[in-house]
């Protein structure tokens, strides 16, 4: 029988199958032997022991689109990293960070900010002028006035999403909105097992509809940046990319260099001055850490 698995906690995967629901299943010893870990949303072959009591055995991870490291969760077509848009601010050193891991990682990412009704006159705009020259779809919602729903259903459309983002931004609120199942389903798995009430929230993945699915992850308040070079970071702010070549060195990582195009652009206010001053302080990051 195949599955998706929707959850994993305490050595237990949660194995949703077309054919009859949820098997609660342990992965074969192969799986450790291999140094392999299943993630929720990897498609399985398992092993059924017991279909009265919803139990098997995980024996083969079929392919993977693609594996995330960081949520840890596999086959994702796009991400949606939510942050508020006030109360708290939005920390855009942070949602860099995370937008050069999916770059890095390959994930298109759709960028909302929620509690939009919360946000300062004039504030939404800059956001969305900021980011939408990153190269991400930007989108707005409240889910305090049920706001931006349709929408952001539309972007979630035929797409399995993994949705990230800093704890108190409202995540939760949203995703209850998208899919007012997703409490009562948590509820049946912590009922069936007795655990998972107490523990650390993990990646779950739950059903919109018969093609959309969103995997909801746990919340971050650090990102830890991919093993890039520091020469290489330029190319993981899109909006740099235009001004490059009237550079006038090849390679300018348009920190110090003269006749830089880029700083030029931030000069005449066509690059953002939030980007270009986290670009440099992920930069120096970089720079630090290659030295140690």
């Amino acid at each position: 029988m195949q599955g998706k698995i929707i959850k994993g906690i305490a050595g237990f995967y949660y194995v949703h199958t077309a054919e009859s629901g949820i098997y609660e299943c342990k992965a074969k010893g192969i799986f450790r032997n291999q140094k392999v870990k299943p993630l929720v949303g990897d498609n399985v072959r398992l092993a059924v022991i017991s279909k009265e009591e919803k139990t098997g055995n995980i024996e083969e991870l079929l392919p993977r689109m693609n594996a995330l490291t960081r949520p840890a969760v596999a086959n994702m077509d796009q991400a949606l990293v939510i942050f508020a848009a006030a109360k708290p601010k939005p920390n855009f050193n942070l949602l860099d960070r995370f937008l050069i891991l999916m770059q890095y990682q390959k994930v298109p990412v759709i960028i909302c900010f929620n509690k939009q009704d919360m946000a300062a006159e004039g504030e939404l705009g800059l956001f969305k002028q900021i980011y939408e020259e990153s190269g991400c779809q930007v989108h707005f919602t409240s889910a305090l006035e049920q706001s931006g729903m349709e929408e952001l259903r539309g972007f979630l459309k035929g797409k399995t999403t993994a949705v990230a983002g800093p704890s108190g931004v409202g995540k939760s609120s949203l995703i209850n909105l998208l899919q007012p199942e997703a409490a009562m389903e948590t509820g049946d798995i912590s009922r069936k097992i007795e655990r998972g009430r107490h523990t650390t929230r993990h990646s779950e993945l739950f059903a919109l509809d018969g093609d959309s699915y969103i995997c909801d992850t746990p919340g971050f308040s650090s990102i830890y940046l991919p093993e890039i070079e520091k020469e290489d970071l330029r190319e993981y702010f899109p909006e740099f990319a235009e001004y490059e070549p009237y550079c006038r060195f090849q390679g300018c990582v348009h920190i110090h260099e003269p006749d830089c195009r880029v700083k030029e652009a931030l000069a005449e206010k066509k690059i953002s001055q939030v980007r270009y001053d986290n670009y440099k302080c992920l930069y120096q990051e970089l720079k630090d850490k290659r030295r140690y």
